[in-house]
């Protein structure tokens, strides 16, 4: 009978256990915010150019441009995509085609060739874009 006494004992200590302890999950749960919210800013993608400074009025937002950057390297991106000097009249043709209303701002490194920006704005005018832009960093405040 003894031996019912210290099964007795283990039975009632389980009974008493009828929550889930959430503890370990809220401390993954706060370890993983930190991580995303640390990691969030060095997951932008885009392609690092040195943008000429001119003076010129703000860009409206009405809807979200096509940018196609040139960098200093002559490399081409159509959006998020790299393409090369081949695949820029079909990138261009595929968005044309996706939304022909939209406009086109070329984002050029200012030591690109005169001869390689013209090139993308004359690809992009044959693709049927209308609207055509480029891309430019604002003057100092006391540059003006």
């Amino acid at each position: 009978m003894e031996t019912h006494g210290g099964d007795t004992h283990r039975t009632a200590s389980r009974r008493h256990m009828h929550q889930i302890n959430v503890t370990p999950l809220v401390d993954v749960m706060l370890v993983l915010l930190i991580i995303f919210m640390v990691t969030a800013p060095m997951m932008q993608e885009g392609i690092d150019v040195k943008l000429p400074k001119v003076e010129a009025a703000a860009i409206t937002k009405e809807e979200e441009p096509l940018v196609v950057a040139v960098t200093k390297d002559g490399v081409v991106s159509v959006g998020p995509k790299t393409v090369t000097q081949t695949e820029l009249k079909a990138g261009l043709d595929a968005a044309h085609g996706a939304n022909p209303g939209r406009t086109v701002l070329i984002k050029a490194d200012e030591s690109v060739p005169y001869g390689r920006v013209m090139a993308v704005i004359s690809a992009a005018r044959k693709a049927g874009f209308e609207k055509v832009g480029m891309l430019t960093e604002p003057l100092p405040a006391g540059a003006r």
